[in-house]
C-alpha cells in the first residue's frame, strides 16, 4: 500500500492506494494555519490507516521545497516556513520511505502519463493560487521543479501584479462574489478569461509545450471558459509561438493525490 498526503491551503487529503493505483481509503481535515496543530491533526487522521501496511508515502505541498533536506521552505497560502515536514511525517508513520514534492508538479505528472501522445506537457492548476507543472517524457523536469507561474509579474490595470493576484480562484471569488462553481453568467467568464489570457500567453512563449492541461478548482469548470480562452489566445497569436491544444484535466481536483501514487512508483522503481 502507498500513502498520499495532499496538503492544501484549506484542506488536507490522505489516500491509501493499492498496488494497482486504486484508492482503498481516504480521509481529510481542514488544514490548520499553525504547523504544530497540523501535525496533531495529521497524527489523529493517520490512526484511521493503522490497519494498512504502508510501504512509502508522498507528501504534496503547495510551495517551495528543499527536497534534499526534506524541508518545506515557504508556502503561498500558508504561513509555514522552513518546516522539517519529511522528518515529521516519517516519525508519525514510523516509515523511512517518505518523499515530498510540489503539488502542482505531482498533478501535472499524473495528467501527463494519461496523455502519453504528448512529449512536453504544461499543467496549470487554478485554485486558491495558480501553479504549474512541467513534464517531459513522463517525468517532472528537475530544472523547472520550482517554477511558480502564479508569481509572474504582469501589467494589470496599470500596475505590475502577480498573475494569481487577479486570475486565481481566490481572486475570482473576490472580484465577482461567487465561486467558480456558482458562476454561470457568460459575461463573468468573458471578463475573467481576459485575466487568464495574459498569463497563458506568457507561459506558451516561455515553455512552448505540446499541450496545456488545466486543472484545479477553477479548472474543473473548464467547459465554461476553455473554448473562450483558446479563441482569445488565437487573437493575440505571435507567429513565433505555436499554440498547442488546451484541454481539461482528467481529474482536475484529484490529480495531486493520484500524482503522489505515480511519483512513489517512479521513485521506488516499480
Amino acid at each position: 500500500m502507498y500513502l498520499g498526503i495532499d496538503v492544501g491551503g484549506t484542506k488536507t487529503l490522505l489516500a491509501v492506494f493499492d498496488e494497482n493505483g486504486q484508492i482503498s481509503r481516504q480521509a481529510k481535515f481542514p488544514t490548520p494555519p499553525d504547523y504544530e496543530n497540523f501535525l496533531q491533526e495529521l497524527k489523529k487522521t493517520l490512526a484511521e490507516f493503522k490497519d494498512f501496511q504502508i510501504k512509502a508515502c508522498c507528501c504534496a505541498l503547495p510551495g517551495r521545497l528543499d527536497r534534499s533536506r526534506g524541508i518545506g521552505v515557504r508556502f503561498g497560502n500558508l504561513g509555514w516556513q522552513n518546516i522539517p515536514i519529511k522528518q515529521d511525517v516519517s516519525r508519525l508513520l514510523g516509515l523511512d520511505y517518505v518523499f515530498i514534492e510540489n503539488d502542482a508538479k505531482l498533478a501535472g505528472l499524473y495528467e501527463a502519463i494519461n496523455h502519453k501522445e504528448y512529449k512536453k506537457v504544461v499543467y496549470v492548476t487554478i485554485g486558491t493560487g495558480i501553479g504549474i507543472g512541467i513534464i517531459t517524457n513522463g517525468n517532472i523536469v528537475p530544472e523547472l521543479a520550482d517554477s511558480e507561474i502564479g508569481n509572474m509579474l504582469i501589467n494589470h490595470n496599470g500596475s505590475l501584479q502577480k498573475w494569481e493576484a487577479f486570475a486565481s480562484g481566490k481572486a475570482f471569488q473576490e472580484r465577482f462574489g461567487l465561486k467558480a462553481s456558482e458562476a454561470n453568467n457568460p459575461t463573468i467568464w468573458e471578463r475573467y478569461t481576459d485575466d487568464l489570457v495574459v498569463g497563458f500567453d506568457a507561459a506558451l512563449a516561455a515553455f512552448q509545450p505540446d499541450v496545456v492541461i488545466i486543472g484545479g478548482g477553477v479548472g474543473a469548470h473548464f467547459d465554461k471558459f476553455g473554448s473562450l480562452l483558446a479563441e482569445k489566445i488565437a487573437k493575440i497569436r505571435n507567429r513565433m509561438v505555436p499554440i498547442p491544444p488546451i484541454i481539461k484535466a482528467a481529474k482536475p481536483e484529484e490529480a495531486v493525490i493520484y500524482g503522489c501514487y505515480v511519483f512513489l512508483r517512479q521513485k521506488l522503481g516499480i
